[in-house]
């Protein structure tokens, strides 16, 4: 199904969740410091999609990557995709798969999120606390026409702030859960280097060649 009005389905794709992160844990405290970050990558979003197809895609990829940045625990959402190989690659091939982990994402909201015909963000102003004091940030695209589409942010707190370890599209839909099978099966066949050529190939495909 397209999301032409609100961001392709395929950029949905990049919103995953963390094993358990769906159960709410009774009595724990909300905290609204965790909203913040998702306020910026939401506004944000909204630029690149005011800004549109007309501008050049490493431009629109230079105005959301800050927000991604600040949003997201990108190390985090690659260990948990890559899984236990994680802990067996050399330091220099960790640092290169998360660079080419950090542009594929970036792409690939910019790709999904390329045109605005009246949609907003409805970001619920309180969270609902995880297991492991993690929170949960719920937020709605909705279109011109009224049609909503769920993204959940799993937030956890980290020494650089609150930053999305997951995200559930549509209430359920986990991008590690999506990724990790992928992923994984890369590393198997081909170690680090076989990941991050997927990655490139990918970035390259979703900005049309103009990100290499």
């Amino acid at each position: 199904m397209s999301l032409a009005p609100i961001g392709r389905r395929r950029c949905l794709g990049t919103a995953l969740a963390i094993a358990g992160a769906a159960f709410v844990v009774p009595g724990a405290k909300a905290d609204p410091g965790a909203v913040q970050p998702i306020r910026q990558l939401s506004d944000g979003l909204l630029r690149i999609m005011r800004a549109g197809s007309s501008t050049p895609f490493p431009q629109r990829f230079q105005m959301l990557a800050p927000e991604v940045d600040r949003a997201f625990d990108l190390s985090a959402l690659l260990q948990l995709s890559v899984g236990p190989p994680w802990s067996t690659l050399p330091a220099d091939q960790q640092s290169t798969l998360l660079s080419a982990f950090r542009r594929y994402t970036v792409a690939k909201y910019v790709n999904g999120f390329d045109n605005y015909n009246g949609q907003r963000f409805d970001i619920q102003p309180d969270t609902k606390s995880l297991p492991n004091g993690e929170q949960l940030v719920q937020t709605k695209i909705v279109s011109g026409s009224g049609t909503s589409h769920e993204l959940d942010y799993v937030m956890r707190r980290t020494s650089g702030g609150w930053k999305a370890v997951d995200v559930l599209a549509d209430g359920s839909i986990s991008q590690v859960a999506v990724q990790r099978s992928d992923f994984r099966r890369l590393v198997a066949r081909g170690g680090a280097q076989a990941l991050i050529q997927s990655l490139n190939q990918k970035t390259s495909d979703l900005s049309g060649g103009t990100l290499t």
